[in-house]
């Protein structure tokens, strides 16, 4: 009779919880098209909506790097500084190379600057676990250290790039398509793909879960936290550079002020895509869309008269402050 007893609610399967800070950025996301379809007509059409994504790549690239440095309870303050080195460096190898095989010599120049990039992301992994000091001090100084050697290179100016066959043979990176989809939007595609397979599909990835949720028990798990962490340093010097390929071709030149404040950006896009600052919780696709969501603003405020497009940085900054209120908020629940 016990067994005949039993009541719907017993034999009715558990319902799965559906994660609020999962699926908070892509309903903001939704939320925001609509608006700016209120706003102007001329905001959903396929050539705006290209622009934006477009313009995105620099900061979502660059974001998935910051993503797997976040989850694993690291943080880095020199990408926009890096961004700008980066650029510099590789202007300056491809005005030093002959004009001939100009294919040939971009496709060296990018090695180098890939080359560049993980370096400088290994100089930050580095400094951080073998010097024991906070990742906030040691990027914060190497932001001043590769912003002053981007000037220095540059004599306090810029950096062209001299040739124009150079720039008319790397142009299409930037403003070229592959079957009808901007290049740049097809880089980001990819390394989200690689980003999101090698932090949810592989034990590297699952020991940066670890190692953003407790550092000592990852360490007492047996896996070795320093060369996890510096790893994910790499991997952000890496996102760094594959951002500059996109980005040179479209101005052709790097200064002083390359990438700034490319480093809030793409923390405010991890933020918003439901990454927790604390690390341990890791979301790729959510910062690619929180990048969406960065850019569609600016596109927006531009678009609009609402407010001045002066004050996208502060639109900004006050994003990624309601974003962490939020995730809090959805954190105690």
């Amino acid at each position: 009779m016990s067994d005949a007893a039993t009541t719907p609610a017993q034999t009715q399967a558990p319902r799965r919880e559906i994660d609020l800070r999962a699926v908070a950025p892509f309903v903001a996301l939704a939320a925001l098209l609509i608006f700016g379809a209120l706003l102007n007509p001329n905001f959903l059409g396929i050539d705006n909506l290209t622009n934006v994504v477009t313009r995105s790549a620099f900061i979502a690239i660059v974001a998935i790097g910051a993503t797997f440095v976040i989850s694993a309870g690291g943080l880095d303050l020199s990408v926009g500084s890096m961004a700008a080195f980066v650029a510099g460096t590789m202007i300056l190898f491809l005005n030093a190379a002959p004009v001939e095989g100009a294919v040939g010599m971009i496709a060296l120049a990018m090695a180098m600057a890939l080359g560049v990039g993980a370096l400088c992301g290994l100089a930050n992994g580095l400094i951080v676990t073998l010097g024991r000091i906070e990742p906030f001090i040691v990027t914060l100084g190497t932001m001043g250290i590769f912003r002053a050697l981007t000037i220095w290179l540059a004599e306090g100016g810029s950096i062209a790039m001299a040739s124009r066959d150079l720039r008319a043979a790397y142009r299409p990176v930037y403003f070229g398509n592959l079957f009808g989809v901007p290049i740049p939007v097809v880089v980001i595609l990819v390394v989200a793909a690689l980003g999101a397979f090698v932090l949810y599909r592989t034990r590297f990835g699952r020991h940066v879960m670890a190692v953003g949720s407790s550092e000592d028990v990852a360490r007492y798990s047996g896996i070795k936290v320093d060369r996890v962490r510096t790893i994910t340093y790499i991997i952000q010097g890496l996102c760094v550079a594959i951002a500059v390929l996109v980005y040179v071709p479209r101005l052709g030149a790097a200064t002083a002020t390359t990438g700034l404040l490319w480093e809030l950006q793409a923390i405010t896009a991890v933020v918003i895509g439901g990454t927790a600052l604390r690390g341990g919780v890791g979301r790729i696709w959510g910062t690619v869309c929180g990048a969406l969501i960065l850019e569609l603003v600016g596109n927006i405020m531009v678009l609009s008269s609402l407010v001045s497009e002066y004050l996208i940085g502060a639109v900004q900054g006050a994003i990624i402050i309601v974003a962490m209120l939020i995730q809090r908020s959805l954190a105690r629940r």
